[in-house]
Formats: structure tokens, sequence, C-alpha cells
């Protein structure tokens, strides 16, 4: 029988090869002692034979353990669903978050989920996909081209459909090159080809003729219809020349750190929204209208910023617009907020109304 020594009362407590003995006698006895900092704790006497949890090697967890296997997945599930790389796992501040949490845990190699994991959750998915798209009477496809950064094409596929709770759901394919031959495997995969099928694309020719020749009912998208449109209205020379004016103030504030300050100095004094200012991109014509909506809204705030001393010491130039200009402004916005509602509704994944059109035939 093995005895510790309490330095505080001297009294011998039984050690049966843990410590639970000691913390029960110091939560019992030195109550004080037991909450105290590990600093202002008394030193147990152990035996010579005994070590300390500092000199003991933590044991590992097996990997086919359940609690392994579970973060296991709860990794494999990470990486594709907040799009990290495969390397994440190899990263320096992700292991020591992970060993934190959990320090018997070990992280398997980035080849392992690569080969063995990542294709596991696909496959579950992909059957779980399978299983509601059997369900589906008719599925609506809506195709979208794109570039990578190596200048490579690919095409993404997703599917609509309704369930018999009319539930719409949306399932993202795969995303291939060769838009044609990809259709077809893509249908003949997910085993939809017999399926009444919509194939919903932008105006680009490779997805009329891709349509064409799979001999699908082609239906253009309205939005990127609406969105040509609206592109066309806004290059005609009186409303792109205010744009560009616009653009022009809305880019200084971004670019200069003081002007960007006194704005927002300017918000608060004249009690309005502490918005940041838009400027808006090509190949969205609703950016153009954001832009107008936002510099209406605060142009009391930059015309007040474009004017303080500060700002121009900085050294600008840059002019806010006159009244004739705002004018214009509110009168474009006027004619195109419809246009943008329309946007709005029809590009949200919830309103697909093709597919509720096709469906409800």
């Amino acid at each position: 029988m093995q005895f510790a020594i309490c330095k505080e009362c001297r009294m011998k407590i039984k050690y049966c090869g843990n410590t639970t003995n000691l913390r029960v006698h110091l939560t019992r006895y030195h109550l004080e002692l037991a909450i105290a900092t590990p600093e202002e704790r008394p030193k147990v006497v152990l035996p010579a034979n005994q070590r300390t949890l500092d000199h003991t090697k933590v044991i590992k967890l097996p990997q086919n353990s359940e609690r392994a296997k579970k973060i296991t997945e709860a990794i494999a599930y990470f990486i594709p669903k907040d799009l990290q790389p495969y390397s994440v796992v190899e990263n320096e501040g992700f292991q020591n978050l992970l060993g934190i949490l959990e320090p018997r845990y070990v992280i398997p190699s980035r080849k392992y989920f690569t080969d063995t994991a990542i294709p596991k959750l696909y496959s579950e998915v992909k059957e779980e996909v399978n299983g509601t798209l059997s369900l589906a009477e008719g599925v609506a496809i809506t195709c979208d081209g794109w570039s990578s950064r190596a200048t490579e094409s690919y095409m993404t596929i997703t599917a609509h459909h309704i369930t018999d709770e009319w539930q719409l759901l949306a399932h993202v394919l795969q995303t291939r090159a060769n838009v044609a031959e990809v259709l077809k495997t893509a249908t003949e995969e997910w085993g939809i080809s017999n399926k009444p099928i919509v194939m919903v694309t932008d105006n680009a020719s490779n997805m009329v003729v891709a349509a064409q020749v799979g001999g699908y009912l082609h239906v253009k998208c309205f939005a990127h219809t609406l969105n040509l449109a609206s592109q066309r209205a806004l290059k005609l020379p009186a409303v792109a020349r205010l744009l560009g004016r616009v653009r022009r103030i809305t880019t200084f504030f971004h670019r200069s750190t003081i002007a960007n300050s006194m704005l927002e100095q300017k918000q608060k004094l004249l009690d309005l929204p502490t918005h940041k200012l838009k400027t808006d991109v090509v190949t969205r014509w609703n950016s153009g209208y954001e832009m107008l909506q936002r510099f209406l809204e605060q142009q009391p705030a930059i015309c007040a910023a474009l004017l303080s001393s500060d700002v121009r010491r900085s050294g600008s130039d840059i002019c806010t617009l006159n009244e004739n200009d705002i004018t214009d402004a509110e009168d474009i916005m006027q004619a195109l907020r419809t246009m943008f509602v329309a946007t709005k509704i029809v590009s949200e994944e919830k309103n697909p109304s093709l597919l509720q059109c096709m469906q409800s035939c």
C-alpha cells in the first residue's frame, strides 16, 4: 500500500496510481487551496516512482476509434463546404487548433483526404441526390460557363426540381469542360435523361448549340436578357456620362483615407447612415443602379466632405454633382427601379419562375 503526505495537514492519503484521492482531500479539507491558482496550491509529496502528468506522454486516439472517425468526417465536410484546399490539413494554424481542441487526435495526411475521405463523402452525397432526383417528375437544368485563372473553360450544371411537398431543391451536379458532351454525360450519370428536361442558359452561342445537340427544350435566361437590356440603357451617352462622374467620386473616396474619414464625420454630423459608397462593375448592370442609389443617399455628406479644407488640401479636384445632375440621377433611378426589382426577384434561388411554370403545367 502506498501513501501521499499532505503538506498542509500532514495527513496520509491513500495513493492508488492516480490523483483522485488527493483532489478529493483538497476539496474536502482545504477548499480554499483547491480553488487557488496553480502557484498557490500545496505541493503534494508523491512516491519517487510516480510520474506527473507533465512527464506522461499523451495517449493518441486510434484512427478507428469513434472519436477519431467523427473528427476526420468533420474535417472532410469542412474542406468542400468552406471551399478550402486539401493543403489546409498541413497548415500550422489548423494543426495547432486541433491540437488544442483534441490533443489525442492525429490528423490524417493530405493524401488520405484526397483519395479516401472526400471521395467517400462525395459518394454519400451523390447517392442522396440521386435518390431525390429519381422522385422528380421534371427537372430544370441551369448551365453557366466560366473561365479559370489559367484561362481554362468550364461549365457548371445545376438541377432544380420541386418535391411532392412543394419544397424547391437545387443541386450543383458537376463542373466540367466540353459543353455538349458534358450535358449528355451528366443527365445519364444522374439518372434524369429519361425525364422532361428544360435547359436554361445565357445567350452564349455555345450554350444554344449544346441545347440543340442534346435535343433539350432551351430557354434563354430571363435575368441574363434583362441584364443585357439594362446595360444597353446604361450605355446611352447622357447616362454613361453621369455614371462616369459618380464613379470618379466614389473611387476617390475608396482610395483616399483622408476623404473617407471626413465622409464618416459628415455622415454622423448630418445624421445619415454610415454606409460605404459603392462603385459599379461592368458585368452587373444593377451595380450601377446601386451606386447611384447610395450616392443620392449620401449626397449631402459627400458634398460637405469634398468642400472641407482637409480634403481640399490633399490636392483633390473632385467636384460633386450639380442640381441638374442630381435631378437626372433621380430620373434614371426611377426608370430603372422596376428593372432592378425584377432582376432581384428572378435571380433568387428560391424563385426560378420557369421551373414553377413547368411544374404547374
